[in-house]
C-alpha cells in the first residue's frame, strides 16, 4: 500500500528534498540494520530538528501512516526497519552537556557512545551503559533498547542511571523532564495520561504475585518486552513515563535527549583468563567471583575458544584444550594501583580452591590484557568469517539465574546438537547470567526455516519456562522475540504492556510489530537475504560498525549500504532483473563516491575493506590500457604534466584572482563530471624541475629519502605560511639531526603506483611499485641504509601485500619516532596545534605516535572530534570535491583556535587547509621549527 498523496505533500513542505530519500536505491540500502531482517521503507526522512520529528509525527497520526525511529543502525532483533516511513537522524543530534564535574552528562540521540565517554574521559567518568556496538552505536538507540554490555551489568544499564529525559510523545507533545515549565505544561495537557499511567502502576503494586514477578524478573538482566518495573519502582506518574521510554525500542515515543547520572571510569585495571576443565566448575566460579570486585567476567565455551584457536596472536595453549574446557576473563578496576593490587589477591583468593586446565595470570601490561580481550571479542567475527555463503549469522542473548547457568550452558549445548547447529558457541557476561550464542542460518529454503522456527521453539521453552529467564538480555525484543513476550512473561503482564502501548500509542504507528506483535510468525518473516555478491564482501554481516569512519556517509552510501546495494544487483542479474538503472545510480553513490581509503577493514569484525571492492570494480570499467601504459612508462613526463598544469592553474589565479577562478573552476569541473580539477585557494603552487644534490660521503650515518611524486610537483599554497617546499624542509630537518640524505637515482620516474591502483590499473600499478623497490634497494645499499618516505599514503603502499624484507621503510611517524627524535632538542610552542591522523597512518599503527610526537612539539594539541578521513582521496578532492567538502564539513568549528594543522600527506593537507580555515603542514615543518640539533 502506496503512502498517502497529502501525507507525501505534506513531508515534501516540511522537510528539503536532499533529506527525503524514496529512490530504489536508497530505500533499499536504509531499509538494511544488523538484523537477519529486510524490510524496504517507502519514504526515508533524515531529521535535523526536533520540530521536524514533532511535525512528522502530527502528520503521520493525521493520516495513519506508521513510522520508525533509526538512530546508528546497529540494533541486532529488527527494530530499526520499516515498509512505511523510517525516520533517521541527521547530523545536528550530537549536543552534550557536561554536568557536575563531570558526575552528570546530557546528551542529543546522535551521540556515539564512544564519544560520550571520550568527553567524560577527563573527570574519569563514563556512561553506565557498554555494549559491544559502543564505537558505533548512538545514545538513542542505546536509550531505546536499554544497552548494557560486559561491565554494566543491570545496575549500569540506561534505567537505573537515568537523571532525566526529553521525548516527543505519538502526538507530537514534546515532555522535558528536567524543565518545571515543559512538566507544568504537560500535567495540563495530558492530565488524563498521567493519571491513567499512575492508576496503572497503583494496581500493579497493589497487585502482589505481578509485582514480584516483575522484581524477579529484573533482577536478571532483561530487555523483553516493555519495562514493567517501572510500574513498581516509582509512584510518580512522570518518573513511570521517563522509565518506560528506556527499553520501548521507539514504539512509544521519541527520544530528544537524556541525561545520565555517569559512573566511575577508573584508570587502574587487570585481566586474567582462567580456563576450567568443565561448565560446571567454571560456573560455580561465577558465583563465587560474583561477591567480588570485579568488574567483568565473560565466559567462553570450548567452542568459542576453537574458533579463534588459530586466529594469529592467539596463544599456542589454545589449541591443546580439553573438549569440555569452559573459560572466564575476569577483569578488576580500581581508582590506585594499590586497591587494585589488594582487589586481585582477594579474587584469587576466593577461587583458589577451583581446578584449573591452565592460567593467565592478572596482567596490567596491555599487550597482554588487550590479548585476553581479543580472544573474547573474536569470537562473533570468527563464526560469522566462516559461514557458509548465503548464510547469515545469528546472536542470541538470554539469562539464566545465575545460580542455574551451568545447566543453562549444557541444556544449550545439547540443543545445538538437536538441531544441527555444530558451528554454534556460547560467550557472554556471567556475572548476570546473561549467554549469547551464535550460530550461523540460511533462510532460502523452507526446511531451513522450519529448522530455525523450531529450534527457536525449543530455545524459548527452556529459557523462558523451565528456567524462568529472560529471552532477551541487552539486544533488544526487536521483531524477533515479539512472539515470545508472553511466554515469558504470562498474560497478565502481557496484557499490561498492550494497555501502556495502547495509552501511549492509541493509533498504533510507531514501529509496528516490534516488541508487540499481533503475528505470533512475525519472527519468521521478512527475512533478509545475503546472496553471494564478491569474495571481498561475501563474509559482511551488515552489522554498520564501519559507517563511522566512512567519510561519504550522509553524502552518498556507507560501506555496509554499498555492499547491500552490490548483493542486490548480483542477486537481481543472476534472476535475469535489469539492474541498469540500479547500477546507473551505484556508479556514483558506489564507486564514485568511495574514498577507498580502508578504514573500514579496521572497524569490520571480519575484516572487510570495501575499498577493495571499489577498487576492483573500478578496475572493471578501465579500459583506457594504452594511455596507462605510456603514463606509467613515461611517469617523468607525467610529472612534468602535473607541474605544467600548476603552473596554469597558478597563472590564471594571478590573472584572475583567486574568488572568480574558484568559481569558474567549480562551474567547470562540474561540467566536466570531474574531469577537469576543481581549483581552491588551498591549490599548490608548482616546484621547478627536480634538481637533487649530489651525495657527498661522509662519516654521517645515511638515509635513502624517497620524496613522494606529490612531494615533487606540488609545492605551498601561494597563501600558506611556510614557503619551503616539503622536499626541501624534510632533507634540513634530517640533516639538522645527523644525517646525510641521499636520493634513488632516476627519481622524477618513481612511483609507489597508488595513483594507478586507485584508478583500477593494477597492473601498471604493481609494475611501478616493483621498479621503486628495485631503485630503493640499489640507493639503500641493498637494505643497509633506512629509507625515510616522507608520504604516509605511499608507505602504506609498498608496504601493502608484502615488501622485500631487505629494504628498511619508514613513514615520516616510525623514522621521527625511532631515529630522530633522539638526535633533536626541543622547545615546545604554545599555540596550539590541530592534528589529522591520515588514513594511512592509521592502517601503519603509528596514529597514536603522531600525536604524542605532536603533543612534545606544542602545549596544546586539537585532535577534531569524528573526522577520520578526509575524503581528499588522492585526487577525489579535485574530482569529485563534495566528497571532501562533506568530510570535513565540521573542521573548521573545530580547529578555529588553532593557527596550524597537522598531517603526513600532502594531498590530504589541501583539503583540510582549504575547510579547515588554517594551514595544514606536514609534520617536518612543525619539527623543525621547534627543534636544535643535540649538542
Amino acid at each position: 500500500m502506496s503512502l498517502p498523496a497529502t501525507f507525501i505533500s505534506a513531508v515534501e513542505h516540511l522537510v528539503p528534498g536532499d533529506r527525503r530519500f524514496d529512490d530504489p536505491l536508497s530505500t533499499l540500502a536504509f531499509g538494511t540494520d544488523a538484523s537477519f531482517y529486510r524490510l524496504i521503507p517507502k519514504l526515508v526522512v533524515r531529521v535535523e530538528a526536533e520540530l521536524e520529528v514533532v511535525e512528522l509525527l502530527k502528520l503521520a497520526g493525521a493520516h495513519q501512516v506508521p513510522v520508525t525511529f533509526r538512530a546508528a543502525g546497529t540494533s541486532l532483533s529488527g527494530q530499526a526497519i520499516s515498509d512505511s516511513v523510517l525516520i533517521v537522524l541527521g547530523d545536528n543530534w550530537n549536543g552534550r552537556e557536561i554536568r557536575g564535574e563531570g558526575t552528570q552528562i546530557r546528551l542529543q540521540p546522535g551521540v556515539i557512545g564512544a564519544q560520550a565517554n571520550a568527553v567524560l574521559a577527563p573527570f574519569q567518568r563514563k556512561i553506565g551503559p557498554d555494549p559491544a556496538s559502543i564505537n558505533a552505536c548512538k545514545i538513542g538507540g542505546i536509550v531505546a533498547n536499554n544497552a548494557s554490555g560486559m561491565c554494566c551489568g543491570t545496575a549500569q544499564n540506561t534505567y537505573h542511571t537515568l537523571a532525566g529525559i526529553r521525548l516527543v510523545l505519538a502526538d507530537g507533545t514534546v515532555l522535558d523532564s528536567e524543565d518545571p515549565l515543559s512538566v507544568t505544561r504537560f500535567f495540563a495537557t495530558h492530565a488524563d495520561l498521567l493519571a491513567q499511567l499512575g492508576e496503572l502502576g497503583k494496581q500493579t503494586r497493589a497487585n502482589s504475585a505481578l509485582a514480584a514477578k516483575i522484581r524477579h524478573k529484573y533482577r536478571l538482566k532483561n530487555t523483553t518486552g516493555l519495562s514493567l518495573n517501572a510500574l513498581v519502582d516509582f509512584d510518580q506518574p512522570l518518573d513511570i513515563l521517563s522509565h518506560l521510554m528506556v527499553g520501548s525500542e521507539g514504539t512509544l515515543g521519541f527520544i530528544s535527549a537524556v541525561t545520565y547520572n555517569t559512573v566511575p571510569d577508573h584508570p587502574h585495571k587487570a585481566s586474567a583468563l582462567l580456563v576450567f576443565p568443565d561448565v560446571e566448575s567454571c560456573c560455580r566460579a561465577v558465583t563465587v567471583l560474583k561477591q567480588q570486585p570485579v568488574s567483568a567476567v565473560e565466559l567462553l565455551d570450548r567452542r568459542s575458544l576453537r574458533s579463534v584457536q588459530d586466529k594469529p596472536g592467539m596463544p599456542e595453549w589454545v589449541k591443546g584444550l580439553s573438549n569440555s574446557a569452559c573459560a572466564l576473563l575476569i577483569e578488576s578496576r580500581a581508582a590506585s594501583q594499590s586497591l587494585l593490587h589488594e582487589q586481585l589477591q582477594l579474587i584469587m583468593a576466593s577461587i583458589a580452591d577451583f581446578p584449573l586446565e591452565k592460567q593467565v595470570d592478572f596482567s596490567e601490561d596491555p599487550a597482554v590484557y588487550n590479548l585476553l580481550w581479543k580472544i573474547r571479542k573474536d569470537t562473533f567475527p570468527a563464526v560469522g568469517a566462516v559461514r557458509q555463503t548465503g548464510t547469515t549469522v545469528i546472536i542470541e542473548d538470554v539469562t539464566f539465574p545465575i545460580e542455574q547457568l551451568a545447566e543453562g550452558v549444557n541444556r544449550l549445548l545439547t540443543l545445538f546438537d538437536k538441531h544441527g547447529y555444530d558451528e554454534a558457541i556460547i560467550f557472554g557476561h556471567a556475572l548476570e547470567g546473561n549467554l549469547h550464542f551464535v550460530f550461523t542460518q540460511g533462510f532460502d529454503s523452507e526446511a531451513e526455516k522450519t529448522r530455525y522456527s523450531a529450534f527457536m521453539d525449543d530455545v524459548t521453552q527452556l529459557v523462558a519456562v523451565e528456567f524462568g529467564g529472560s529471552l532477551k538480555a541487552e539486544h533488544g525484543t526487536g521483531r524477533n522475540m515479539a512472539p515470545f513476550v508472553e511466554l515469558e512473561w504470562g498474560h497478565e503482564a502481557y496484557q499490561l504492556m498492550w494497555q501502556i502501548k495502547r495509552l501511549l500509542d492509541p493509533q498504533g504507528i510507531l514501529n509496528p510489530d516490534v516488541v508487540l506483535s499481533d503475528d505470533p510468525q512475525i519472527h519468521l518473516k521478512h527475512l533478509k537475504p545475503l546472496p553471494a555478491a564478491d569474495a571481498i564482501i561475501d563474509k559482511c554481516i551488515e552489522c554498520g560498525f564501519c559507517e563511522p569512519v566512512c567519510p561519504s556517509k550522509g553524502l552518498t552510501l556507507s560501506p555496509r549500504q554499498r555492499i547491500v546495494i552490490w548483493r542486490d544487483i548480483q542477486a537481481k542479474q543472476r534472476a535475469g532483473i535489469d539492474t541498469r538503472e540500479l547500477e546507473a545510480a551505484y556508479q556514483y553513490q558506489g564507486i564514485d563516491t568511495c574514498a577507498a581509503t580502508g578504514l573500514c577493514a579496521q572497524r569490520c569484525p571480519v575484516g572487510i575493506n570495501t575499498g577493495d571492492l571499489v577498487r576492483q570494480l573500478r578496475g572493471r570499467d578501465a579500459n583506457k590500457q594504452r594511455s596507462a601504459d605510456w603514463l606509467a612508462n613515461n611517469f617523468h613526463r607525467t610529472m612534468q604534466g602535473a607541474r605544467v598544469m600548476l603552473h596554469v592553474a597558478n597563472g590564471a589565479r594571478l590573472l584572475m584572482g583567486a574568488p572568480l577562478l574558484s568559481r569558474t573552476s567549480a562551474a567547470i569541473s562540474k561540467a566536466s563530471q570531474g574531469r577537469v580539477p576543481q581549483w581552491s585557494p588551498a591549490m599548490p603552487q608548482p616546484l621547478q624541475c627536480l634538481q637533487l644534490p649530489a651525495a657527498i660521503e661522509d662519516s654521517r650515518p645515511r638515509v635513502v629519502y624517497l620524496a613522494a611524486c606529490v612531494s615533487r610537483a606540488m609545492g605551498p599554497a601561494a597563501t600558506d605560511t611556510e614557503q619551503m617546499p616539503l622536499l626541501d624542509k624534510t632533507r634540513a630537518l634530517l640533516e639538522k639531526g645527523g644525517f646525510q640524505v641521499v636520493f634513488p637515482a632516476e627519481l622524477d620516474s618513481l612511483c609507489c603506483g597508488q595513483p594507478f591502483a586507485s584508478k583500477g590499473y593494477s597492473e601498471q600499478a604493481e609494475r611501478k611499485k616493483q621498479e621503486l623497490i628495485d631503485a630503493l634497494l640499489k640507493a639503500s645499499r641493498g637494505g643497509l641504509d633506512p629509507i625515510y618516505c616522507d608520504t604516509s599514503p605511499c608507505t602504506l603502499r609498498l608496504l601493502e601485500n608484502g615488501l622485500d624484507s631487505r629494504l628498511k621503510l619508514h613513514d615520516p611517524v616510525k623514522f621521527i619516532r625511532e631515529q630522530l627524535l633522539d638526535r633533536l632538542d626541543i622547545r615546545p610552542q604554545k599555540k596550539p596545534v590541530a592534528v589529522h591522523v591520515t588514513c594511512s597512518t592509521q592502517h601503519l599503527g603509528e596514529a597514536q605516535g603522531l600525536i604524542d610526537i605532536v603533543r612534545r612539539c606544542t602545549n596544546e594539541v586539537v585532535i577534531p572530534e569524528g573526522i577520520h578521513c578526509c575524503g581528499f582521496a588522492g585526487d577525489k578532492g579535485f574530482t569529485t570535491p563534495e566528497l571532501n567538502d562533506h568530510a570535513l564539513r565540521n573542521l573548521k568549528s573545530a580547529v578555529q583556535h588553532c593557527e596550524e594543522g597537522i598531517s603526513t600527506s600532502r594531498t590530504c593537507e589541501i583539503g583540510l587547509s582549504q575547510h579547515g580555515g588554517i594551514d595544514y603542514h606536514g609534520l617536518v615543518y612543525l619539527l623543525d621549527r621547534v627543534s636544535q640539533p643535540r649538542a
